[in-house]
């Protein structure tokens, strides 16, 4: 055995580490639904931009693949910042404070996907709800009561 490790496992009996434990997955102040929040902005805006292209000026068909790429990537990022909170931040305690959780965040990740699959306004604008609701839970399962606003 190396004399680093042998010196380690001696420091370890003298004194043991300490048993650190933690509500989430990752350090408190990390997650945060905005992130969530920007990229459902990005997909409703980029909804708004395609309904409103002018399909007959020239360019308006390459104009109109970036734009369907870009609403596609930013509705599959919602989902995952979605994800990342609904399984690394929530835990089973605030399933008995907020038993539909489960629903909730489902909800809003097919939703993001029915945003990928059509360029809807509806769709777009039901995203932002659903992330809205995840939004007040979140931040009511920290005990602390931040506005939601949108940057349009």
């Amino acid at each position: 055995m190396k004399l680093n490790v042998r010196l380690l496992r001696s420091l370890e009996a003298i004194r043991p580490a300490s048993t650190a434990s933690a509500h989430c997955d990752g350090p408190c102040g990390v997650y945060d639904p905005a992130s969530a929040r920007i990229a459902g902005e990005a997909v409703l805006s980029m909804t708004k931009k395609l309904l409103d292209l002018d399909m007959s000026a020239d360019g308006a068909h390459n104009t109109y693949s970036r734009f369907v790429a870009i609403k596609e990537e930013q509705a599959e990022l919602t989902k995952r910042e979605l994800n990342i909170l609904w399984h690394d931040y929530f835990k089973p305690q605030h399933l008995e404070a907020y038993p539909d959780l489960h629903t909730t965040f489902w909800n809003a990740a097919k939703q993001a996907s029915a945003c990928k699959t059509a360029v809807s306004l509806e769709a777009a604008n039901e995203l932002m709800a659903q992330i809205e609701n995840v939004h007040n839970i979140f931040w009511e399962s920290k005990g602390r009561d931040i506005p939601w606003y949108t940057a349009s």
